[in-house]
């Protein structure tokens, strides 16, 4: 018999979660229930699936065992979402910040496939960050002491009669950090074509990179794979200011990867100064139309290069653990939605903040401009913009999340079989075949309390519409 877990008091004060706690508690199938609980982790948003799977033998066609949804409570089998996003679910945001880790680390320091030897390559930890579309609110410390935002002597105050000052010591949770001094002189076009244009001005830089190593070893770049070969990892991280920057690991191997060491010449430095030529070299021009002038695009003057070494203040684990953290997060961090905005969604309505709408409000007016469509803002307007990955790596930097979770699913497996028992056949003799739909998704206000009783993890906000998707009806966007 499953325990009755504890519910935290502050959230016993809604009588409808209360009502739907006290019902599933009272039913007969609730330990089966919180064994599933705690097998999709605790997952916030559970997709439910109804159908059945049936082992049959290859050659005889005899039904050997069969698993249906319709044993399971409310007849459907629940399995977690594995969404990476921290805001519509903790815990699976939790399972890829962990596997992006074990990637971002094994390319440091071995593991998962990956050499040891691969520590000795040289290594940085670079972040790229967007170039001003106009002054915002900051926070600036010295001697770790907040100092005044802006402060300027007779700054006096810009053409819509703003002061370009502020003087205010901005604590870390600011409701004003990264909120523009004037917004209308904010170019919220240009920085939302500069989001759009990210993804692509980063893979100009690193074959900027590579150009410039190839030209300090005296090669052609068609020729530096058979010398060296450059591997990255990077995420995306959004400022407060709504504008994304990239963190990445830069890596310098021999020609087959991190299997093999790269040749004498390549070296830390040679590879810093590759990123800071590169950094400053390329650009990306967006087309030009009658109603929208065409911007030239490059990288912020910051600039951040750094060597990466096992005993120095740059740690593997520092930089794996940091890049992590990114993984779970995306725009919503800086006031806006994390959803796609539909036709129907009123942009003056939304939970967001007023920098965020402006910039929502610029990604749908410049979808209308026919040279821009290819952009599809429209439909990356809940992302100010920006289209791309957030975490990317080139291929032989190391695994793979699919291999990370192959090998998870293989460990769950031998860990079941362990405790119940192998399959009474062969699997190898086996045909297995699956039958399954889509019905729903999420919890009811008093399976989250439950849920979160259960495994400890976070609670879900009460309002969050990612939460409590009935069951038999769509569930929420996903995308």
């Amino acid at each position: 018999m499953t325990p009755v877990p504890d519910v935290p008091a502050a959230r016993l004060s809604d009588p409808v979660a209360v009502r739907d706690m006290a019902d599933r508690l009272n039913r007969p199938d609730f330990d089966r229930w919180a064994a599933r609980t705690r097998a999709t982790g605790g997952c916030a948003q559970p997709v439910h699936l109804r159908g059945h799977v049936e082992y049959r033998d290859k050659l005889t066609g005899v039904l050997l065992r069969r698993f249906s949804s319709g044993t399971e409570p409310g007849g459907t089998l629940r399995v977690a979402c594995k969404t990476r996003r921290a805001s519509r679910c903790p815990a699976c945001a939790e399972t890829y910040r962990a596997d992006t880790y074990q990637l971002v680390r094994a390319g440091l320091s071995g593991g998962k496939g990956v050499p040891d030897t691969v520590a000795e390559h040289p290594a940085a930890f670079v972040t790229l960050t967007a170039p001003s579309f106009g002054p915002v609110h900051t926070r600036r410390e010295k001697n770790g002491k907040a100092q005044p935002c802006r402060p300027r002597r007779d700054a006096g105050t810009c053409s819509h009669g703003r002061p370009v000052s502020c003087t205010a010591r901005h604590t870390a949770d600011d409701p004003r950090l990264g909120q523009p001094i004037c917004p209308d002189c904010f170019d919220y076009r240009a920085a939302v074509l500069w989001n759009a244009h990210a993804p692509e001005l980063w893979r100009r830089f690193t074959l900027a990179v590579r150009r410039q190593i190839a030209k300090a070893g005296g090669l052609r770049v068609g020729e530096l794979r058979a010398h060296l070969t450059l591997s990255f990892a990077k995420v995306a991280e959004y400022q407060r200011r709504g504008l994304v920057h990239f963190h990445a690991v830069l890596r310098l191997d021999g020609p087959g990867g991190p299997i093999a060491p790269p040749p004498a010449w390549a070296t830390y430095d040679l590879l810093a100064d590759a990123v800071r030529h590169a950094a400053t070299a390329v650009t990306a021009r967006t087309p030009q139309s009658n109603d929208v002038p065409a911007h030239t695009l490059t990288w912020g003057e910051q600039l951040d290069i750094r060597p990466i070494t096992a005993t120095g203040t740059l740690t593997d684990r520092a930089v794996a653990g940091y890049i992590a953290k990114y993984a779970t997060k995306a725009a919503e961090s800086t006031g806006t939605v994390d959803r796609r905005i539909r036709a129907t969604d009123d942009v003056n309505t939304l939970p967001v903040t007023d920098h965020a709408r402006r910039l929502i409000t610029a990604c749908l007016d410049l979808a209308a401009v026919e040279e821009l469509a290819g952009l599809r803002l429209d439909q990356w307007a809940h992302m100010l913009g920006f289209r791309g990955h957030f975490s990317t790596k080139s291929r032989r930097y190391s695994t793979t999340l699919g291999r990370l979770r192959a090998d998870r699913c293989a460990h769950n497996e031998r860990e079941h079989h362990a405790t119940t028992g192998r399959l009474p056949f062969d699997d190898d003799g086996v045909l297995i075949t699956t039958h399954w739909n889509y019905v729903g998704q999420g919890l009811t206000p008093g399976e989250a309390l439950l849920t979160a009783a259960l495994t400890g993890r976070p609670l879900p906000p009460l309002d969050s519409r990612h939460a409590r998707s009935p069951v038999g009806r769509p569930g929420p966007d996903r995308r």
